[in-house]
């Protein structure tokens, strides 16, 4: 069983449960059935015996012979005659009928038990039972209401077996159809089924070609639905989206480590060559350090950038969110940044008092640490720096303005991009990594950063939390 296919399986269920339906159905059927025809037999034979009673007339005298039926039968009856259509000897549904005087003598017709009913006494309108052996009949009397026809009576019999009779050419015809029909519904549920998972098998088909051929561009492609294995095609098809956007990223991101490297790594090598050929005394020797060092600092500080970008991306790390008073983070910040003093651009602090959120105070610091450093970066000389703190409708707002040299419209979308600078004569001062990583961070705290600038003019930074 475990190695038979979905389709298969469910095909098999299928046919083990309807088999079983069909079988409690023909049960059931057989049972109401044989109550409905015996009651059917029932009221066939008073119907019977009723149409028979118009099939008795009397004649004071013999009619002319041009009006005679010769099919009826015509019996002198007390001066007159009475004629008998030659309909009341037909068997209906196995019902005998039987004219009879009121002393029990037959006048005309059949009755199979009548030894056994002629001790029975007529009674108009009664329908009775009886038993002969081991077999039931039904006895109908019906009194003749017309007149010179009193003291004549119908009784009509017939045996309870005739509707075990029509019982068992119900089953018969049941027990041949109902193994084709069971047969018809295998087959076409084992259609059904292999159709309804023909999507699943196109989704493990692709599913396979994007294991062996490591190509995340193929989709899994269905004809138009909005069914479940639809739904779940949609979702591997968003998965395959973000899987290739992560390796995209991944590859983009080595890719720029190794650029990043290479040139300080270029300049470490060129000016050590160059200090071990043409170095001729000791300041040669401090300025060749003074280039290594300030390369290895650059080249440290991008590799701890990098690693926390990473640990911000796959959350490595568990970060411990506390309840934090943020009005007085951003104040300590504001108050030890502004010390910088760095080409004489003022900061200055605005904070609403007593604002309070549920973060990590160690991100939430480098965050506005990289703001702020990235606005003195590209401030401009005795230009002004102004982190504001504010809640509005519920949300909480943090804002780096300054009046720098700005951002392009064009540029605005590629900011927040790993490596990207727009301003390349000043890339040595800066990973590249600071406002990714800002964004990281909003992000991890369930918010969104987003920028306005214009160019000569500045921009501003707003964190919404």
């Amino acid at each position: 069983m475990k190695n038979l296919s979905i389709r298969v399986k469910i095909t098999l269920w299928f046919s083990v449960v309807l088999v079983a339906v069909m079988a409690m159905t023909f049960l059931v059927a057989l049972s109401v059935s044989r109550s409905v025809i015996q009651k059917t037999v029932r009221d066939n034979l008073v119907e019977t015996v009723e149409d028979n009673v118009d099939e008795v007339e009397y004649y004071e005298t013999m009619p002319p012979e041009g009006q005679w039926n010769h099919a009826d039968l015509y019996v002198e009856f007390r001066g007159g005659v009475m004629e008998i259509d030659d309909d009341f000897l037909d068997r209906v549904n196995g019902i005998a009928s039987g004219l009879y005087q009121e002393d029990g003598t037959l006048l005309y017709g059949e009755n199979p038990v009548a030894n056994h009913t002629s001790d029975l006494s007529f009674a108009d309108d009664t329908l009775r039972e009886i038993t002969v052996g081991k077999e039931t009949y039904y006895v109908y009397d019906r009194a003749l209401p017309a007149e010179n026809l009193e003291g004549l009576w119908l009784r009509g019999v017939v045996s309870e077996r005739q509707g075990d009779t029509q019982l068992s050419s119900v089953a018969r015809v049941s027990l041949i159809l109902m193994p084709g029909l069971v047969i018809v519904a295998i087959l076409g549920g084992y259609i059904i089924a292999g159709r309804t998972l023909r999507p699943m098998k196109k989704m493990a088909a692709t599913a396979s070609q994007i294991g062996q051929g490591r190509d995340l561009k193929k989709r899994i492609v269905l004809r138009p639905g909005r069914d479940e294995l639809h739904a779940l095609a949609d979702s591997f098809n968003q998965m395959f989206e973000r899987l290739e956007e992560s390796f995209e990223q991944e590859k983009q991101f080595a890719s720029d480590v190794s650029h990043e490297l290479r040139t300080p790594m270029s300049v470490i090598m060129a000016q050590c060559e160059f200090t071990m050929e043409y170095a001729e005394n000791e300041e040669d020797y401090r300025e060749a350090l003074t280039v290594i060092k300030r390369q290895g600092d650059h080249m440290t500080a991008l590799i701890e950038d990098m690693l926390s970008v990473t640990r911000l991306e796959r959350k490595a790390d568990s970060y411990t969110m506390e309840e934090l008073n943020l009005s007085e983070l951003v104040e300590t910040v504001c108050g030890e940044l502004s010390l910088l003093k760095e080409k004489e651009i003022t900061l200055t602090c605005v904070c609403e008092p007593g604002v309070t959120l549920k973060g990590n105070r160690e991100l939430l610091t480098r965050l506005l640490r990289n703001l702020i450093h990235n606005a003195y970066r590209y401030g401009r000389e005795n230009g002004h720096i102004r982190v504001e703190l504010r809640r509005d409708a519920g949300r909480t707002e943090l804002s780096v303005s300054d009046d720098g040299i700005g951002i392009a419209r064009e540029e605005q979308g590629k900011i927040f991009r790993r490596f990207y600078q727009v301003d390349t004569a000043r890339s040595s001062r800066g990973t590249g990594l600071g406002l990714s990583m800002v964004q990281e961070i909003a992000w991890l705290h369930g918010g969104e950063v987003t920028v306005e600038s214009e160019l000569g003019v500045g921009s501003t930074f707003t964190v919404v939390l």
